[in-house]
């Protein structure tokens, strides 16, 4: 059943660099706005194949609002960081670089996420457990 009032994420499940800045959102989402899916799994396919998008490619990152938007790449980076407030959001209201740039720097991470860090896995807490769609 969907939570029309939390925010979703879906992310590569299979990358060390995606699921640090997971657990780097459930550290700061001191207001409990977001839930996880890896884009490999059954609630992750299904979202891309309800907007015809790509299910075999896992390098973008969605931030999805039921019954509102979904954004992609570093437009869904920004807004996680508006949600997220504080010094984050701030941060975030000072991007100055147009999209297309901002996409270009994302798309050049992406790339190389694989390499930018350990693939070790994360172990989530059970409260954290319940934040994570299969």
């Amino acid at each position: 059943m969907l939570d029309e009032s939390k925010y979703y994420v879906f992310y590569d499940g299979d990358c060390g660099f995606c699921n640090h800045w997971v657990q780097w959102i459930l550290k700061n989402d001191k207001r409990n706005q977001f839930l996880f899916s890896a884009l490999q799994s059954n609630f992750g396919q299904q979202f891309l194949w309800q907007r015809g998008l790509d299910r075999k490619q896992f390098n973008t990152l969605y931030l999805w609002k039921p019954n509102s938007f979904y954004l992609v790449k570093s437009e869904a980076v920004s807004e996680i960081a508006k949600i997220l407030g504080g010094k984050f959001g701030l941060m975030a209201n000072l991007n100055i670089f147009p999209r297309f740039f901002s996409d270009k720097i994302y798309d050049q991470i992406a790339k190389n996420r694989m390499k930018l860090t350990s693939q070790k896995c994360f172990l989530p807490s059970e409260e954290e457990k319940k934040k994570f769609l299969e």
